[in-house]
């Protein structure tokens, strides 16, 4: 266990120094922070005078789709840039388990993830200029934001696992990713009991609202954990299978 810790952090430590030390990662920082700021003043804040907790809502509900899209271009290099490269051999002939592997992936991934959301805290702070919003409805909003942003971080590390090229990994993860995003408009053409499976499976209608209200849902935190680690154990099963075919 202790080596199986030691290895996933050694992992995540040189992927997070890939992300620092490179311009991708900041160019999607800096795209994601101008799209969010963009989008708060042009339809979050607006023409329309709105209630403040209107407007905190509003931020949430396009903060998701922008983390959505950044965790797809985060993860689309981390597996599948090693295959494109060559050191996927150094890789798998290291002596760490695949489980090391995925995690340490996995968890610079999610760190940087974090950092880019982590710096969008100045937006909902603006609010308090005009206006009062409560604390604890900012912090639900960003526990959201970091689970929904897990899953899909899982989601890109699955498909960078799948594909040699960076754009295929990209495209197979937005799949999977739209996939769940439209599960809650088939539930609604659906009948039971399939229409509570595909509400349930829905990646944002029914899990995400509640946090983007200032709720932190117990149920949701559940079904993003879930979909985390299937995934992550779906990549190790493919890195398994790799290294002994």
């Amino acid at each position: 266990m202790e080596r199986t810790f030691r290895g996933a952090l050694l992992v995540a430590r040189r992927d997070l120094s890939a992300y620092v030390n490179s311009i991708w990662g900041w160019i999607i920082v800096a795209a994601v922070l101008f799209l969010n700021g963009l989008m708060f003043n042009a339809f979050a804040m607006g023409d329309v005078p709105r209630y403040s907790h209107e407007v905190l809502e509003q931020f949430f509900f396009f903060s998701s789709g922008t983390t959505m899209i950044a965790a797809v271009f985060l993860t689309m290099r981390l597996i599948a840039e090693e295959r494109q490269t060559g050191t996927d051999v150094l890789l798998e002939g290291a002596p760490l388990p695949d489980g090391a592997i995925v995690a340490g992936k996995y968890l610079s991934a999610m760190a940087f993830l974090t950092l880019l959301i982590l710096l969008s805290l100045y937006m909902p702070a603006l609010i308090f200029v005009n206006g009062k919003v409560g604390i604890p409805h900012i912090f639900a909003g960003y526990v959201g934001l970091l689970a929904l942003g897990s899953a899909v971080v899982a989601i890109g590390t699955f498909g960078s696992s799948l594909a040699r090229s960076q754009v295929v990994a990209a495209v197979v993860a937005g799949a999977i990713v739209v996939g769940l995003l439209i599960c809650w408009l088939l539930a609604r053409v659906t009948g039971p009991p399939f229409s509570e499976v595909l509400a349930y499976m829905s990646l944002f209608d029914r899990h995400f609202r509640p946090f983007m209200q200032g709720r932190v849902q117990t149920e949701a935190l559940v079904y993003y954990g879930s979909l985390t680690f299937l995934f992550l154990y779906a990549t190790t099963r493919v890195l398994t299978w790799r290294r002994w075919r």
